[in-house]
Order: structure tokens, then C-alpha cells, then sequence
């Protein structure tokens, strides 16, 4: 349909980079945030995984509905952390935290997600999950980035070549680890998977 947004090819840059480490700039988008903890194989996890689609979704075809402007649902992404940081090290996952998010465009409001909820909630659709939900702006500013192809579990390396990067420019990681999701792992053998990691600096 002309004239969709799609956050995807307005920020190619961020969506589809380069496969070494590299520096960008990213802008302040607004998301759908759900947080939680754990392991990303828990119920907590997938539950808040169909919240953020179900009521995106929704979203997205109230609006059309409207004659307002269509969009493409985005990516999934995960900020992830923990108090330990050797929890990530040693795969101790009940110590994993996150912030599951999807982006949601400018013209997108509170009360549109409120008017999604409410027909969510009419359908006997909402969960737990959606009632932990929130819309939050994120302006995650100079970070460094990397597209990592393969399994979820193995991404140490490219982690550790992001840390080298930015040591090597003069810079410190900091905040929370960001992950993209550009590829369904239902659909996707774990060595195509498509991740962007993401780590601002400073």
C-alpha cells in the first residue's frame, strides 16, 4: 500500500547493517515495553512475546480501519541485563532481565493503545502480560552495532568483538544489551538466524 510507514526502510542503517562492528547514531523512537525476567524459553517471556504483536496488530488495523496511516509491524527487540553480569557468562537465565519492545510510529497514541486494549479486552484476549504493558520513548543516541547471523547461545563472540571495537575508538559500552530480531526463530534454522546487537557508548 503506498505510503506505509515502515520503520525497517526509513532506518535501513539500523535495521540491515553491516555484518563487523560499527558506530550510529540512533534516534529517540517510541515503543511497546513489556519487562520481565527469566529465561526468553519461560512462559513469561512468550506470553509478553504475543501481548506486544496482539495489540501492535491491533493497532495497526484500527488505524487502516480509520483511513489513518498504515504501518508495518517491526521487529521485536530486547534490552537485556542483569545485577550479575556473569549470569549471561554462565547461563544462569533465572537471572535474566529484559524489556521486550516493539516500535510503534510517532502518530501512534496512548489512547490508540488504550482503544486496542479495549478491543482485545472485548475478545477475551487480554493476559496478564498486557496488563504490564506501557508505551515509552527511547533515545538510545551514539551506540555500536553489529548484524550477527547464527544461533541465539552463541553470540559471545560478537559481543566481545563489539567491546573491542569500541575500546579501540576510545569509547565504553554502557546501558543495557539491545537485540533485533530480524528473523522468526520458528521458521529460521538457528545458523540463518538474523540478529542485530546493539550496545550504546559513551
Amino acid at each position: 500500500m503506498a505510503g506505509k510507514i515502515d520503520i525497517k526502510k526509513q532506518y535501513k542503517h539500523l535495521f540491515a547493517p553491516k555484518r563487523e562492528p560499527h558506530l550510529v547514531e540512533v534516534p529517540r523512537f517510541q515503543y511497546l515495553m513489556i519487562d520481565g525476567e527469566g529465561s526468553p524459553q519461560g512462559a513469561a517471556f512468550q506470553d509478553a512475546i504475543g501481548a506486544l504483536y496482539s495489540t501492535a496488530y491491533t493497532t495497526k488495523f484500527r488505524l487502516k480501519a480509520a483511513g489513518r496511516a498504515d504501518f508495518v509491524v517491526p521487529p521485536l527487540e530486547a534490552l537485556w541485563w542483569a545485577d550479575d553480569e556473569s549470569a549471561f557468562d554462565e547461563n544462569r537465565r533465572d537471572e535474566w532481565q529484559w524489556t521486550l519492545m516493539l516500535i510503534q510510529p510517532d502518530h501512534v497514541s496512548e489512547e490508540d493503545i488504550a482503544d486496542a486494549s479495549g478491543e482485545l479486552d472485548k475478545k477475551e484476549r487480554i493476559t496478564a502480560a498486557h496488563r504490564k504493558m506501557r508505551i515509552e520513548q527511547l533515545e538510545e543516541g551514539g551506540a555500536v552495532q553489529y548484524l550477527y547471523i547464527g544461533p541465539y547461545d552463541s553470540m559471545g563472540g560478537a559481543i566481545s568483538a563489539m567491546q573491542a571495537f569500541a575500546e579501540s575508538n576510545g569509547l565504553e559500552l554502557a546501558g543495557k544489551h539491545h537485540d533485533v530480531y530480524l528473523s522468526d526463530p520458528r521458521r529460521t534454522a538457528p545458523e540463518k538466524l538474523r540478529t542485530v546487537l546493539r550496545r550504546q557508548v559513551r
